[in-house]
């Protein structure tokens, strides 16, 4: 059996048993992955505030935010599905996209073209530097899975890390079971 390498769209589901409060039954969606380390965004946290809390310029719609790691929270960062619709997004397979024009995204969310579903919105990112993620591979803090932008769009944030395992099966769906303090059982 071939292990799983880390690419560019792939997930790093968090293992039960991590120990870092920051990615406690995390999924991180990889954006980028190459020589120099890793960027990456937690899919399955939500912030306390609201898209309009963090820009200077109100949008029409207030989207929901999320929180993409531990690292640069001043930053706002995006993935979609809006494909060709949005200039210079970066194709991450599936139907998933990262980033784009974000003048051009603005117009189209006060155009009422963008439903929230279709898109997603990050403060900070995950990060790694170059072997620094590999090191947390080998101590089997990460399994890798494979999405798509429906998946990513249409399952909701609490269900998320258990439906990633779900849907890889076997002991994947074991551990999907597995209580967050399995003290309380």
């Amino acid at each position: 059996m071939t292990t799983p390498t880390v690419t560019n769209g792939c997930l790093l589901v968090a293992e039960p048993f991590l120990g870092d409060s920051n990615f406690e039954r995390s999924v991180v969606l990889v954006c980028e992955h190459n020589e120099d380390g890793t960027f990456g965004l937690v899919l399955n946290q939500i912030a306390q505030v609201k898209l309009n809390d963090v820009l200077t310029e109100e949008m029409y719609h207030d989207y929901s935010l999320y929180v993409g790691g531990p690292v640069q929270q001043n930053t706002l960062h995006y993935i979609h599905r809006l494909g060709d619709l949005l200039d210079d997004s970066i194709s991450l397979g599936n139907g998933l996209y990262w980033s784009g024009n974000f003048e051009q995204l603005k117009q189209l969310i006060n155009a009422g073209t963008v439903r929230e579903n279709d898109i997603r919105f990050f403060v900070g990112y995950s990060g790694w530097s170059d072997g620094q993620l590999e090191e947390e591979m080998s101590q089997k803090a990460w399994i890798i899975s494979q999405t798509d932008a429906d998946f990513i769009f249409d399952t909701p944030s609490d269900q998320f890390w258990r439906g990633v395992l779900r849907r890889m099966g076997g002991q994947y769906r074991v551990l999907s079971h597995y209580p967050v303090d399995p003290r309380l059982n």
